[in-house]
């Protein structure tokens, strides 16, 4: 109740009047995701909630359009409780609006990672039977393709009926739709590398108090006025980031796919203050353009590991504005390291938020500070399909004594080379210390004798050159004996998927400089 309290402080949800129109938007539409934006709107409805490529939506227009939106569904469509809706978009505000008025009618919302293959696809429409499905014009021959048969909608489209146009039109006869809850958000991870596994969240502002008021207070959110959201919207840490900003009334700039160049042109033009974006993207817009982020007072890295050659590089051109935010599509955000944290450890992860337990967890018991286990998880936030209390996250890592996570690697990583346990992150990390590396993988490679040797595949910085033996003579006071990876192969550039992270799968098909 004392978090609720300070939340609702903090969005001047506690004065008479906005008491008063909250209680009465709640028993006229229920508890559903359109009540984050209804003071927002009572307060100053002209304000701009969205930007994207297309257009400029006020939160006025927002909620009218989701409220139409709604409308149309239920009427054209039948669309209601217990019913399941499916994303197949990119970010822009159809994909937005859809998601708030499919959850005014209480459907649950199913977001589907655009990068998924024909078979991925296939698979995921046989084994949860979606009701309806709102999609992009790019996909349309993959959806034909496959076995889904039942009703669908553009997203946005010149000739054909479009979620843009639906809520751009006011019913014709006026009709109140009866309050409903919120459904289900259902993330499917893993849509690009193996078979998705569902991850479902109830919308819930009480299950989601304590990473709220976490991103509220250490990001210091409320101080600010323009996001912008790099990352998918399908991902997990997507979603989250744009529920706050509404929540908390600010304007939120998307685009549907990510560009650096694009980016740091948006960034200029709307004075941009806070970017949420995984490790690769900050990169990219710092060699794109660095000159654009000048406004930028808060960079949320997630979704992927940060290094600390990037910590180094935004503090040296930006100052202290960036933030690291660990947390997975299973167990939520969990996890914060501010500018200060990071300069002191930049490998770090941070600290626990509140609210949340953590346990390192090696053979089923739970490990002290400085030893190496699984990152295990319980809290109020976490995924509600999970079959135990404490989500077991696969990411090996380990705490210190005060208090700071540091991760490791995955337990899928596993490098196993002579006997010895390696993971190949902390590797990773050494390599990138180095002055002249850019970026680096490391993998294991099957051996007849050692069962596998570690290989590093690493991308220089533009122009420079550098040999295997240097490189390794380089390596040996930072890492023990057996974590010098066997060999080096130099190569142009590392292969990363759509959210950000490390594609190992393709590393070992990468061909070596001058082959």
């Amino acid at each position: 109740m004392f978090n609720l309290l300070k939340i609702l402080a903090q969005l001047n949800f506690l004065s008479p009047p906005n008491i008063w129109h909250l209680g009465r938007a709640i028993r006229q539409n229920g508890i559903n995701l359109p009540l984050l934006f209804t003071l927002a709107e009572k307060r100053d409805g002209n304000r701009t909630a969205l930007v994207d490529s297309r257009e400029t939506v006020s939160y006025q227009d927002l909620q009218e359009r989701c409220g139409n939106l709604a409308c149309h569904l239920a009427d054209q469509y039948g669309l209601g409780r217990n019913q399941k809706v499916a994303f197949f978009c990119r970010n822009h505000a159809s994909l937005v609006q859809g998601i708030f008025a499919v959850s005014r009618l209480g459907a649950d919302v199913f977001l589907l990672n655009n990068s998924m293959s024909q078979a991925q696809f296939d698979r995921l429409v046989e084994e949860h039977g979606f009701d309806f499905l709102i999609h992009d014009d790019e996909f349309s021959g993959m959806i034909e393709k496959s076995p889904y048969r039942n009703p669908k909608i553009f997203s946005y489209h010149d000739t054909e009926k479009a979620i843009s146009l639906l809520a751009a039109v006011p019913p014709a006869a006026i009709q109140k739709l009866p309050p409903s809850s919120s459904g289900k958000i259902v993330l499917l991870t893993g849509g690009t590398t193996g078979k998705p596994k569902q991850v479902v969240h109830k919308p819930s502002l009480f299950n989601f108090l304590s990473p709220f008021l976490a991103l509220l207070n250490r990001l210091q959110l409320p101080k600010y006025s323009t996001g912008y959201i790099a990352t998918p919207i399908y991902h997990g840490y997507g979603i989250a980031v744009l529920l706050s900003f509404f929540a908390l009334g600010k304007k939120v700039v998307i685009q549907d796919r990510f560009d650096a160049e694009s980016a740091c042109t948006l960034i200029r033009e709307h004075q941009v203050e806070v970017i949420t974006a995984v490790p690769l993207m900050v990169h990219k817009m710092l060699k794109a353009d660095k000159s654009a982020l000048g406004s930028l007072a808060c960079i949320a890295s997630g979704g992927a590991k940060l290094n600390s050659a990037l910590v180094e590089e935004v503090n040296d051109h930006l100052g202290g504005v960036l933030y690291n935010l660990y947390g997975t599509s299973e167990a939520g955000l969990n996890i914060i390291a501010a500018p200060e944290d990071l300069k002191q450890h930049p490998n770090t992860l941070g600290r626990l938020i509140g609210g949340g337990q953590l346990r390192v967890m090696k053979d089923g018991k739970e490990v002290e500070p400085g030893i190496t286990g699984e990152f295990c998880f319980q809290n109020k936030w976490s995924m509600q399909n999970s079959q135990s209390r404490w989500i077991q996250t696969g990411d090996i890592g380990w705490r210190d004594q005060n208090g700071y996570f540091f991760l490791s690697g995955r337990t899928d990583d596993l490098i196993i080379s002579a006997g010895n346990n390696i993971y190949p992150l902390e590797i990773e990390a050494a390599l990138t210390n180095h002055p002249l590396v850019e970026d680096a993988a490391v993998i294991g490679v099957d051996h007849v004798y050692s069962g596998q040797i570690l290989t590093a595949y690493v991308q220089l910085r533009p122009g420079e050159k550098l040999t295997v033996d240097a490189l390794k003579e380089w390596l040996r006071p930072h890492l023990a004996d057996f974590q010098v990876p066997r060999d080096i192969v130099f190569v142009d550039e590392l292969p990363y998927t759509a959210v950000g992270k490390l594609d190992r799968k393709r590393v070992q098909k990468l061909m070596p400089i001058g082959a």
